[in-house]
Formats: C-alpha cells, sequence, structure tokens
C-alpha cells in the first residue's frame, strides 16, 4: 500500500449528494477528497463521474424525451402546414450525442473539484477502521485514505429479479439503456415505476414496438387518478400495457431474440411474447 494521505473530509460516491457535499466543504476551507468507482453492470456498462442523474437518469432520459418529442412535432408539423416528410429514427445518431454530453458533464464535474481544491480518487473503497479506508483502483494499487470525518454517498442502483429465470442472463437495466450503441427493437418493460414508464415513454415516441408489464399497479407511491391518466396517455399513443401480469422466464431463440412466458395473475393463464429487448425497472438496491 502507498502511505496513508489524511483529509478533512472525505466522501464516497460522486453522485449528485456527493459532489455537492464534497464543494461545499471545501469552500468552507476544510481539505476534502472524493472516492468514486462505477461497478459496471451485468451487461458490461460503465461511466464517469457524476452519478446515477447525470450518467444513466435525468440527463439522458431528458435529451431521449426531447429526441421523441421532436418525432412527434414532425408528425404534427402537416397539421399546419409544413410538407415535413416523416423520416426514420437513428438510434445510433442519437445515442452518440446523448453519449458525447454526458462525457462532457463527467470533465466538467472534475474540473470543478480540481478548481475547489476536492482531490478526486477513482476507487472502490472499503473501511478498514471508523476513521480509514482502503480504496482499490482499477489496477488493483491501494492506498489508505483517513479522515476526521467520512460521508456515505453512494445511491442505488438497479435491481434484477434474480428469481425469474434468464432475468440476469438476458435483461438489461436503466444502467444500460442509456448507453447502447444499437436501437434495443421491439422491448418488452418489467415494472410500473416511473423509470418504467418513463423509458417505455420515449421508447414508444422514437417508434419502437414497446410493451409494458405491470403487475398490480402503476406509480404505486402516487396519486392512483394521475397515474391512471398517465398510463391510458401511454396506451392510446401507442405502448402496449399488459397489467396484471408477471414474468416466469426469459429464454433466448436461436434468432437471437428473446422468448419471455409470463402469467396472467386473476387467470393463472400463461402467454409468450417474442422481444428484441428486455428492460428490468422493478426497483432499486443500496449499493454494498
Amino acid at each position: 500500500m502507498e502511505g496513508r494521505q489524511c483529509y478533512d473530509l472525505l466522501v464516497i460516491g460522486g453522485g449528485s449528494g456527493g459532489l455537492a457535499c464534497a464543494k461545499e466543504a471545501a469552500q468552507l476551507g476544510k481539505k476534502v477528497a472524493v472516492v468514486d468507482y462505477v461497478e459496471p453492470s451485468p451487461r458490461g456498462t460503465r461511466w464517469g463521474l457524476g452519478g446515477t442523474c447525470v450518467n444513466v437518469g435525468c440527463i439522458p432520459k431528458k435529451l431521449m424525451h426531447q429526441a421523441a418529442l421532436l418525432g412527434g412535432m414532425i408528425h404534427d408539423a402537416s397539421h399546419y402546414g409544413w410538407k415535413v416528410a416523416q423520416p426514420p429514427h437513428d438510434w445510433g445518431k442519437m445515442a452518440e450525442a446523448v453519449q458525447n454530453h454526458v462525457k462532457s458533464l463527467n470533465w466538467g464535474h472534475r474540473v470543478q473539484l480540481q478548481d475547489r481544491k476536492v482531490k478526486y480518487f477513482n476507487f472502490k473503497a472499503s473501511f478498514v477502521n471508523p476513521h480509514m479506508v482502503c480504496g482499490v483502483s482499477k489496477g488493483g494499487e491501494e492506498t489508505l485514505l483517513s479522515a476526521d470525518h467520512i460521508v456515505i454517498a453512494t445511491g442505488g442502483r438497479p435491481r434484477y429479479p434474480t428469481h425469474i429465470e434468464g432475468a440476469l442472463e438476458y435483461g438489461i437495466t436503466s444502467d444500460d439503456i442509456f448507453w447502447l450503441k444499437e436501437s434495443p427493437g421491439k422491448t418488452l418493460v418489467v415494472g410500473a415505476s416511473y423509470v418504467a414508464l418513463e423509458c417505455a415513454g420515449f421508447l414508444t415516441g422514437l417508434g419502437l414496438d414497446t410493451t409494458v408489464m405491470i403487475r398490480s399497479v402503476p406509480l404505486r407511491a402516487f396519486d392512483q387518478q394521475m397515474a391512471s391518466l398517465v398510463t391510458e396517455h401511454m396506451a392510446v399513443h401507442g405502448t402496449r400495457i399488459l397489467r396484471g401480469c408477471t414474468p416466469l422466464r426469459v429464454e433466448r431463440l436461436s434468432d437471437g431474440r428473446l422468448q419471455v412466458i409470463w402469467v396472467d395473475l386473476a387467470s393463472d393463464k400463461k402467454d409468450t411474447g417474442t422481444f428484441d429487448t428486455v428492460l428490468w425497472a422493478v426497483g432499486e438496491q443500496l449499493e454494498t
């Protein structure tokens, strides 16, 4: 191990909360360090500094929604006298632009930390004692960091329903959807959270065949009258809604597509569908 480095404050996690905490402490004259490391998703997706919002949340989501809205505006333009043909959407072009923008934000956060004299470590940290962590770099090098105070701001990551056969092997989550180089094609979104409905919304808006599978009620923590309006609006605009259903297993077919077997909980009747992508949006688990 390298020699121990000492700080007034050490923040574990480089997301919105961790960065805000570190920068404020530095402005108050404290010696501060941030340790951030992204464990690749099961599909191998990784990203830079900035946390969920910047990399796999709010920012890319809003950009992809904007892409979908622009497609809708082109469709509506003819009603206002504009003779505009509806071109096919180029997922690769959009993804490249979105990902380049996100990478610029990653760099911006690093510059902001440097300007405030906050030390940034791309380490995976674990506690040695209440005032010391051991950081391990991608290359396996270890560094000891100690601090009077340590803040844990690691956030959460999407959860896979590992009890469902094939879920982990063949599915993706919101950690992956924003970093796909190619279109996900016909997509099944499993879940009824706002993440599930938002992703399904922009996928439909981009012209993709999209289905949402809801086990019980949509947007459980929200007002149910409003939740019903959301799903009704989505259905009118082309998103297929499967209610009261839960997947049993996912299998890969010889042509590379995914076959999903699910059950209708009311009738106990099984059904099958074929998709290019299965997106799990069934909640989060805290980082450990």
